[in-house]
């Protein structure tokens, strides 16, 4: 395999060309295909898979590949983006649709695939608009086999070579055989792994001898060397017609490195041994391997260390639901081989947090978030003033524009945010804001509850199903650690339900401690505030966000070292309002310079006097809009102010690379 030393300066490591597609995984583990009734969507295809894995792992990857001018295409496309990965070469086709596949998950040996690639996308990608000036800023180019299965494909494939080869980029083949997409299985044999067939030998052969790397399973092998039931005749077939070095997958026992002539037994080859995992699912497994093969080898690791990271990174995909979204990061890996982890995958809930919170992921540093999420309180404005009830529905809109108008004025995009209920007051509200690129939040907890509820419903899990997966759910509690034991038990109990929930859901998860009136005693707040974040610590909850009232710097600091302690990638903390005067809240901001806290999410404070004055008439919809967008504008301001002073912002905690073991 060539030297990768005169490439370190250009700007992709990884580039992957193939197959591009929406993965839906059927949801129910142990059904029939036919009797699934829910699935969830990933980003899939073999070398999307690839892309993503290696841009998680800290590579510069790239796709090459083709979509459909649609919500799926445009879904993949984000998907990678968000993940760090270029998809300046993903073309768009105007005509046929993104490549779909449907997959079930019977058993630990039986996962049924149903290929939706009718004259897809993907399989359109045109040889004409590959560009070899991209080509040649990349380090290395992998291709997977479906890639070769069509004449289009395979002219594009073969041009993207062409580029490669001429301007020394690492050419990498992963063999990646789907016996249905060469034609040779009926359409609901798609996890049928192996069929011989002497045309798919001949087609690979064909090029093979243009490859530098050649990655595959025993049965991937057969198929390229072409000698039925025999893996070393045909690691030697392929030998003969390839210099490449081969890297054969085998399953839990891991893998073997074959850089030169073809040993006598597999067993004289260099092997790495696998990773001993329950699986709950080998799809993806190949190309979680992958990714860590190449992201070990494009970092400078000898074979056995990039190869271990490949079979941890296959050893980890197997044992999660979904092929891209289950990748491991760096913090992960790290945890993997630092000798802490639990020896079941599933039940390893450090490792589950980590997979969690150390991903690419939106950063909000400053956040400034207007609340506007009160059912009780507008009720009670709407009562007091006379106005209708249904008032309240369209006055949320307008608190909306409020936000609206402040971000453009002050430039806050991704750094806004809103906290707004889903039900009949802020329903349309909540749906209008989501989409938009802001942080957003709704609140789950009955108003005034204590002991806490969850607002109707009985079974939280159930309700956030149908919630949007950047919808934050945000509980406010009111909590004290010294509470009665019953009281406090069945606090902790809810908190434990819905931390659970939004661990199964995929949201963050925002908990609001406000300290009961009847625990409240003077000169102790700020002390029984981070003791109480300290229990819920102590009983392995971990929220993304705190929302905590107001704290003097010395409390701010104890916080933030108990968070670093026991959770170092939390979000970090937003200070809440409690209907405090603008000028009061700005002061308290002056207390607030250690790093964690990351900026407000207020209320009352900047829209309940204009609120009430527009529910009872005295002002119109145009100076509602503008007074709250004000007083929103003066709090951002205080904020800003506060950070001039306080120096430079901590470095991003947000995604922890760490080095992999």
């Amino acid at each position: 395999m060539q030297s990768l030393e005169h490439s370190h300066a250009r700007p992709i490591d990884l580039a992957c060309l193939g197959r591009l597609a929406v993965d839906l995984y059927a949801q129910q583990v142990g059904a029939r295909l036919e009797d699934v009734s829910s699935f969830a969507k990933y980003l899939g295809g073999s070398s999307a898979n690839i892309a993503f894995g290696a841009a998680r792992l800290g590579l510069r990857s790239a796709m090459l590949s083709r979509v459909g001018d649609e919500q799926m295409g445009r879904f993949l496309t984000e998907t990678l983006q968000r993940e760090g990965c270029d998809v300046s070469q993903v073309q768009i086709d105007p005509q046929r649709l993104t490549g779909l596949v449907l997959l079930g998950l019977k058993d630990r040996d039986t996962f049924p695939l149903l290929f939706y690639r009718e004259n897809c996308a993907d399989m359109a990608l045109d040889a004409a608009l590959i560009s070899e000036v991209f080509i040649a800023d990349c380090r290395a180019l992998l291709i997977t086999g479906t890639h070769l299965s069509a004449p289009g494909v395979r002219s594009a494939s073969r041009q993207a070579l062409a580029y490669a080869a001429r301007h020394q980029v690492l050419r990498v083949l992963d063999i990646d055989y789907r016996p249905v997409l060469w034609g040779l299985t009926g359409r609901g044999e798609g996890a049928r792994r192996f069929v011989a067939s002497a045309a798919v030998t001949v087609q690979l052969q064909e090029v093979l001898p243009e490859f530098d790397l050649l990655i595959g399973t025993e049965e991937e092998f057969r198929i390229a060397g072409g000698v039925a039931g025999d893996l070393l005749a045909s690691l030697r077939a392929v030998r003969k017609i390839s210099a490449a070095t081969l890297v054969v997958k085998l399953g839990a026992a891991g893998c073997c490195f074959i850089p030169g002539p073809v040993p006598e037994r597999l067993a004289d080859a260099l092997t790495v041994p696998g990773e001993p995992v329950e699986v709950m699912n080998v799809l993806g497994a190949g190309d979680a391997f992958a990714a860590g093969l190449m992201t070990g080898l494009l970092q400078g690791k000898g074979f056995v260390q990039a190869a271990r990271l490949a079979n941890a990174c296959g050893a980890i995909v197997v044992s999660r639901h979904a092929c891209a979204p289950a990748m491991p990061t760096p913090a992960e890996l790290q945890h993997w081989f630092g000798g802490q982890r639990s020896a079941r995958v599933e039940a390893d809930h450090r490792l589950a947090h980590l997979h969690r919170v150390s991903a690419a992921r939106p950063r909000w540093e400053p956040l400034y978030v207007m609340a506007f999420d009160h059912r009780s309180q507008f009720f009670d404005l709407a009562r007091e003033t006379g106005a209708a009830e249904q008032r309240i529905q369209q006055l949320k809109h307008l608190l909306l524009r409020s936000v609206e108008q402040t971000t453009q004025q002050l430039q806050l995009q991704g750094q806004v945010g809103v906290l707004i209920d889903g039900g009949r007051y802020g329903g349309d509200a909540l749906a209008a804001a989501t989409g938009r690129g802001w942080w957003v939040g709704r609140p789950v907890e009955l108003p005034g509850s204590r002991p806490l509820r969850f607002d109707g419903t009985l079974s939280i899990g159930s309700t956030l199903v149908r919630w949007p997966a950047e919808q934050v759910v945000k509980c406010l509690v009111h909590y004290h650690p010294d509470d009665l034991v019953d009281l406090r038990l069945a606090q902790e109990q809810k908190l434990l339900e819905l931390w659970q929930a939004t661990r199964a859901s995929g949201h963050e998860l925002l908990l609001e401690i406000i300290l009961p009136p009847d625990r409240a005693v003077a000169g102790h707040a700020d002390t029984d505030v981070i003791r109480s974040v300290q229990r819920l610590y102590n009983l392995g909850i971990q929220p993304e966000w705190w929302k905590l009232a107001p704290m003097q710097t010395a409390a701010w600091e104890a916080l933030a070292t108990l968070v670093a302690a026991r959770d170092p990638l939390c979000r970090g903390v937003v200070i809440l309002g409690l209907n405090q005067p603008l000028r009061a809240l700005a002061e308290s901001f002056s207390q607030a310079h250690n790093p964690v806290v990351k900026g407000f999410m207020v209320g009352r404070s900047l829209w309940a006097e204009p609120a009430r004055r527009w529910l009872a008439a005295s002002i119109d919809d145009a100076t509602l809009v503008q007074t709250v967008a004000d007083n929103f504008a003066e709090l951002v301001q205080a904020w800003r102010t506060r950070a001039d002073r306080s120096g430079p912002a901590a470095p991003p905690t947000s995604r922890q690379q760490g080095a992999i073991a």
